[in-house]
């Protein structure tokens, strides 16, 4: 039998494995139950495939959505590995034959949906098979607690039960405490060990700017330093979805919506662009992304903020996948406080869920509002805490000051609450800005004391001093859905000056008069741009021609290694991270004469 390094060089062409990955293949070789915590990119997919290959039987993989299914199976096959996938999207014959494969044992692994692995049909055709493991992909979806919880993972827990011999391994990218106790208890997997490969994902660079004209803001941040990039832009709701989309194709961008009230063969479509083209950006709802394997999306933008920092840690990890420079960048504003806030107020979850809901939003507004390094925050979160500042985000990259703002926040609660806990951000500004508006005259709002105290401060800077009490709970939006705010809990003490308010000072001020942030570096230089464009043409015609993405073929990394590295045969072809045995035999003659300047297929092997 080969060993795992074999199989990790021969089949998927790459000479070692990295972190943990060869400590939790052993752990599947040798037959045990294990829940796998690693980060998007990280490589969690080798940590069943290899086992799959090395025990005897069929590997099956529970998924949940059938374009990740189909990204697997295609790259799977590729690089020379039997497998499949069992989903409705196959007519009967094709369900038929895949079964037939299943029997025969012609598959090395199958992916199947969890709903379809517990129907009797299902179990019964399995009960019939050598298995060699079960692979429960983003795991985290067992969890109510979670940011994307599925009702059919509760059922997996019946593999236990049918299959008590076969290995289980759990995997996600995204689960904090509370998720990974779930995963453990609802997937019987209680006493197997946790393989935490860390959360970290240095490549990726972690921006928050405050919102004023959030589609300005992202024209500017695409024409800056992703012209020709593909990307997801999300936001909260369809028609924003729409809109946003429609206004960047009007730009000239190649733009297309993703939310659940378009058809499915309209979602379909738009996915399947987003994978199988280059420079694609995609405007989506949260609807899209879970499950999507492309590894070159340069940047994950959110216009509006998610929900968690769970939500917002694995949707950013869909940028940078292949291990090269990305970007998740965000607009952040008061708006999305309140919004936020309200959806939890006036759900129908239980007050225990709201609670915990609550909870993680203001660990996300923490984040937001942080002058510390953003990686650290972020990390801290799912329990790494001994981090040094990452040198690759914005607080990193241009230190944000702070200051004591405990006056500031004493005009601020005051303001609110001498108006009556009823009116917004923009009423309570004009009163500590002294604005005789007509709203204020008739109210008589100019006759307060706070009227006209807080003229220190620009409009911009008490904004910001009103988000970031918000954040800490000092002021509240009213839970009544109308953009008021009133006093928190913690607001007396603020007022009777028993608890010190340290503020970090708006960069988007402290910059005027500065030159421009460092963009995110390109992956090629000017001069290697005409090679780098062949290699691209030519992986997207050998693509085409075989309706897979781009990506399945080579991913950039390994197209920016054959670029730097220039080999000039097919032994040194071979050293390429990427290039396995199979894809060597099917693709390297065609690159190398690209690399040599000649027409496709005619360089000489070695």
């Amino acid at each position: 039998m080969p060993s795992p390094l074999e199989i990790l060089n021969t089949t998927f062409g790459y000479k070692s494995f990295r972190g943990r990955q060869q400590e939790i293949i052993d752990h599947v070789v040798a037959g045990g139950d294990c829940l796998v915590l690693m980060p998007t990119g990280g490589g969690k997919s080798l940590c069943y495939q290899i086992p799959a290959l090395l025990r005897p039987g069929l590997g099956v993989v529970v998924s949940p959505l059938i374009a990740l299914m189909k990204d697997q199976v295609d790259a799977l096959r590729q690089a020379g590995v039997r497998a499949a996938a069992l989903n409705s999207s196959l007519s009967p014959a094709e369900a038929a034959e895949v079964e037939r494969d299943i029997r025969a044992g012609a598959l090395d692994l199958l992916y199947v949906a969890p709903e379809r692995l517990v129907t009797p049909r299902c179990l019964d055709l399995l009960s019939k098979t050598r298995l060699a493991l079960f692979a429960i992909d983003e795991a985290h979806c067992v969890s109510q607690w979670g940011h994307d919880f599925r009702p059919e993972y509760l059922q997996l827990s019946i593999l236990h039960e049918r299959f008590p011999d076969v290995p289980r391994v759990a995997l996600t990218a995204t689960a904090d405490g509370p998720t990974r106790r779930d995963i453990i208890e609802r997937l019987g997997l209680t006493g197997a060990p946790v393989f935490a490969a860390g959360f970290d994902r240095p490549n990726i660079r972690y921006r928050v700017v405050p919102k004023r004209e959030p589609r300005t803001q992202l024209w500017a941040f695409l024409q800056e330093e992703h012209r020709t990039d593909a990307g997801i832009v999300y936001c909260q709701t369809r028609r924003k979805v729409d809109e946003v989309a429609a206004w960047l194709a009007s730009r000239g961008r190649v733009a297309l919506p993703y939310h659940a009230g378009l058809d499915p063969q309209t979602r379909q479509m738009h996915q399947e662009r987003f994978l199988d083209e280059e420079g694609v950006v995609v405007v989506a709802t949260i609807a899209f992304g879970m499950g999507i394997d492309k590894p070159n999306v340069r940047f994950v933008a959110h216009l509006d903020v998610p929900k968690s920092l769970e939500a917002y840690y694995q949707e950013t990890g869909r940028a940078g996948r292949d291990g090269l420079p990305a970007d998740a960048w965000m607009t952040y504003g008061m708006a999305d406080v309140v919004a936020a806030l309200n959806l939890i107020e006036r759900g129908d979850a239980p007050e225990r869920q709201r609670r915990i809901e609550r909870q993680k939003l203001n660990a996300l507004l923490g984040y937001c509002e942080t002058a510390r390094c953003r990686r650290q925050v972020l990390l801290a979160y799912f329990g790494e805490r001994d981090h040094s500042p990452c040198g690759n985000c914005d607080t990193c990259l241009e230190p944000v000051a702070t200051w004591d703002g405990t006056v500031a926040a004493q005009k601020a609660i005051s303001a609110v609450y001498r108006t009556g806990q009823r009116f917004g951000v923009g009423h309570v500004v004009d009163v500590l800005l002294g604005r005789t508006t007509e709203r204020i005259v008739e109210l008589g709002h100019d006759r307060l004391p706070t009227f006209g105290v807080g003229a220190e401060l620009s409009k911009s800077e008490w904004q910001s001093v009103i988000r970031q009490l918000v954040a800490a709970g000092h002021l509240e939006p009213d839970p009544d859905g109308y953009g008021g705010l009133r006093v928190g809990e913690s607001a007396r003490a603020v007022l009777r000056g028993e608890m010190r308010v340290e503020l970090r000072r708006d960069p988007a001020e402290m910059r005027k008069g500065r030159a421009r942030r460092a963009a995110s570096p390109s992956l090629v230089s000017e001069t290697e741009v005409p090679l780098w464009e062949r290699l691209r043409e030519l992986r997207l015609e050998l693509a085409r021609e075989q309706g897979v993405p781009p990506y399945v073929i080579f991913h950039d990394a390994t197209l920016l290694d054959m670029l730097r590295l220039k080999p000039r045969d097919l032994r040194s072809m071979a050293q390429i991270p990427g290039v396995g045995r199979s894809k060597l035999e099917r693709y390297g003659a065609q690159f190398l004469g690209v690399l040599a300047g000649t027409s496709p297929g005619t360089a000489e092997p070695a």
